[in-house]
């Protein structure tokens, strides 16, 4: 299995270093496995979440402890459905399978209405866009 030291790591998602290892401190981030000399040892998984983490943060434009909790949210259905699978109980398992439903249907709530809020930004860039075209085409023809 491929390691990563922090450089690494920060290079290959467009990081600090510091904000590697504040998001560790904070508990978005597990800590990694360190070397005998101290250094930190960085797995794919850990990557995979940076990325999760910057495209919440910069696509959905979430703070932080959203990011936090809508992570944690993802882990524990995760979670549950390993359990899940091992429950014989159809009507419990109905009820789990409910309970999950509702909580992603919150979370799809939120991320529709980012997007809704991006496309509206969207569309006064473009209206903006396409008067400054009109103005430079008006000045073109003088």
């Amino acid at each position: 299995m491929s390691t990563y030291q922090i450089d690494e790591v920060a290079k290959l998602c467009g990081l600090t270093k510091r904000t590697i290892r504040y998001y560790e401190e904070i508990g978005l981030l597990s800590p990694p496995e360190r070397t005998n000399g101290g250094f930190r040892k960085y797995s794919a998984k850990h990557l995979e979440r940076l990325h999760q983490i910057i495209n919440a943060r910069e696509v959905l434009g979430i703070s932080l402890q959203e990011i936090q909790e809508f992570i944690a949210i993802r882990e524990e259905i995760n979670n549950q459905m390993t359990d899940l699978k091992q429950t014989v109980d159809t009507d419990i398992k109905h009820q789990k399978l409910l309970r999950f439903k509702e909580v992603l249907d919150k979370q799809r709530m939120m991320i529709d209405r980012k997007m809704k809020k991006i496309s509206e930004i969207k569309e006064d860039t473009d209206q903006y866009y396409i008067r400054i075209c009109e103005a430079i085409k008006k000045y073109e023809k003088e």
